[in-house]
């Protein structure tokens, strides 16, 4: 993979977490339902923690599409982003019998495919 081809594929992963940012904090029990369950998301301190994760991507993505977009040096971000999807990784499976099913599968799928793209990606943009 070239480092431009590398630029693009981090500029796709980092508008995904920008979206999923803004969803948090717009709407924080839709993208924490899968994840904790529907009654567990509708609740208060849930909904406070969605967004505070919400706003994390939120900056984490914008942080990397700037730092795309100007030339910039990119790998912190990424390398970053990478770093929060590895802790949200490690929190599903320290909780994984408490969590639902699909949910806690998709998780890791989600998750841990963002950390490992994320390492791939950020050797190589610069």
């Amino acid at each position: 993979m070239t480092p431009a081809q590398a630029r693009r594929a981090a500029g796709v992963l980092a508008v995904g977490r920008a979206v999923l940012g803004v969803v948090a904090l717009v709407a924080p029990a839709l993208p924490s339902r899968p994840w904790v369950g529907r009654a567990a998301a509708a609740q208060g301190p849930v909904r406070l923690f969605a967004r505070s994760l919400g706003a994390r991507d939120l900056a984490l993505g914008l942080g990397a599409l700037l730092a795309l977009r100007h030339d910039g040096p990119a790998r912190g971000w990424v390398e970053a982003g990478g770093l929060a999807d590895a802790g949200d990784v490690a929190g599903t499976l320290l909780h994984f019998g408490q969590l639902p099913r699909g949910g806690r599968l998709a998780i890791l799928a989600l998750a841990g495919g963002s950390a490992a793209a994320s390492g791939l990606l950020a050797r190589r943009v610069g």
